[in-house]
């Protein structure tokens, strides 16, 4: 699952047939299970599923938008690749094109402690424990998250461009997804893939950090293999800037870690936290400062990105936050170790796959401290991107 529209079409027609028998089963559990949220989420996926045309019929279509069609056709150009070059599996997946009419397909709800980093954690069948808990519907996230603010937790909602069902059923490519630039299309794309390749049950950090990994590298290798200089140099300056943030946000973790740590009464370490947090922003308001156009990280400090011409403004002051920071240490934090096992490989994906399978099945204080040492060794590590070919905007 990656964290970051066309028009909507008339409602499709209800599918039938053998095909839905394995949502059915779901639904049936999960009404047996609990109501209030899985019942929302078998409801959401069947309504992804019965969404679903083939791509040959939405690539036929006389009334499939021009750019639409350049989408997809782009985005199949991606799924060829990450098969024969990158080895990432051959699925039924992404043969079919779904709109749903939303911005996002999902949005995911964080929760942490007022005073500490770690992140509270949801566990479900087959996915074991994940540190967030997804929503079909934005209110419903919306209300959860205040509803686990009301008892005093750091919360944070990220909206979802796509998902993995990890083989359950054949995911869609989603209008959600393809609002995107191609690019950033097939980075997500190489993203769902890889956990497809390999998924870890009940380790968060591990699969996204994986998952992170593939599709930083996938891309890349995308991007030189079709000679796209211009797309490749901005993903390189999309990546500068990206290290850049996530060290900002690195150094107010080991701050508010301190605070929390460092004992005195609530509304000491409260206050103390909340200008740790408003001295972050500032510093990545200076280094904003110094570019001269997009991409930018606001929505990580709680900022919208303004009209051209114009200042940010903040319209959350609780971000970044316990839970905004547990998410992207998910995503991110490990992303350095798997370079490092990728390098020891000689580059080779599929043995890099196969050693990635094999510390799954260490003990979990043996993957991890085997991690801290591939982090160790990475800091050497060249990613590859172009240099002086490029103009710094």
């Amino acid at each position: 699952m990656r964290i970051v529209a066309l028009k909507p079409r008339d409602p499709p027609a209800r599918a039938r047939g053998w095909r839905w028998l394995p949502v059915a089963a779901l639904l049936l559990a999960t009404v047996a299970c609990s109501p209030a949220y899985l019942t929302q989420a078998a409801f959401g996926q069947l309504e992804v599923l019965q969404a679903r045309r083939p791509l040959e019929e939405v690539l036929a279509d006389p009334e499939t938008p021009p750019e639409l069609r350049q989408r997809l056709v782009a985005a199949d150009a991606a799924l060829v690749f990450a098969r024969t070059d990158l080895g990432l599996p051959r699925t039924g997946s992404y043969r079919h094109y779904a709109d749903l009419g939303r911005p996002y397909v999902v949005w995911n709800v964080f929760a942490a402690p007022e005073f500490s980093l770690e992140p509270a954690a949801w566990c479900f069948p087959v996915a074991g424990c994940v540190p967030y808990r997804g929503y079909f519907a934005e209110t419903g996230a919306r209300e959860e998250a205040a509803r686990l603010a009301a008892r005093g937790s750091d919360v944070f909602v990220g909206g979802v461009p796509a998902y993995a069902t990890l083989g359950w059923f054949d995911d869609p490519l989603l209008n959600t997804l393809l609002i995107d630039d191609d690019y950033e299309v097939a980075a997500t794309l190489f993203h769902e893939l890889a956990h497809r390749q390999y998924y870890l049950p009940g380790d968060a950090a591990y699969n996204e950090g994986f998952a992170t990994f593939v599709e930083q590298e996938g891309l890349r290798r995308y991007l030189v293999a079709r000679g796209d200089t211009a797309s490749l140099c901005a993903f390189a300056e999309r990546t500068r800037r990206r290290e850049a943030v996530l060290a900002l946000l690195d150094a107010l973790r080991r701050r508010l870690e301190a605070i929390y740590a460092g004992g005195g009464d609530d509304d000491a370490r409260r206050a103390d936290k909340r200008r740790a947090i408003e001295e972050a922003r500032a510093s990545y308001l200076r280094l904003r400062a110094t570019w001269a156009g997009p991409p930018w990280f606001d929505g990580w400090f709680g900022l919208r990105a303004p009209a051209p011409g114009e200042a940010p403004v903040l319209v959350d002051a609780t971000l970044p936050n316990n839970a905004s920071l547990g998410a992207l240490a998910s995503y991110e934090d490990r992303v350095p170790a798997f370079a490092a096992m990728l390098a020891e490989a000689g580059g080779d994906l599929r043995v890099f796959y196969a050693r990635v399978a094999d510390l799954g099945r260490a003990p979990d204080g043996r993957r991890e401290a085997a991690l801290e040492a591939y982090a160790g060794a990475a800091a050497g590590l060249s990613g590859g991107l172009p240099g002086g070919t490029c103009r710094n905007p």
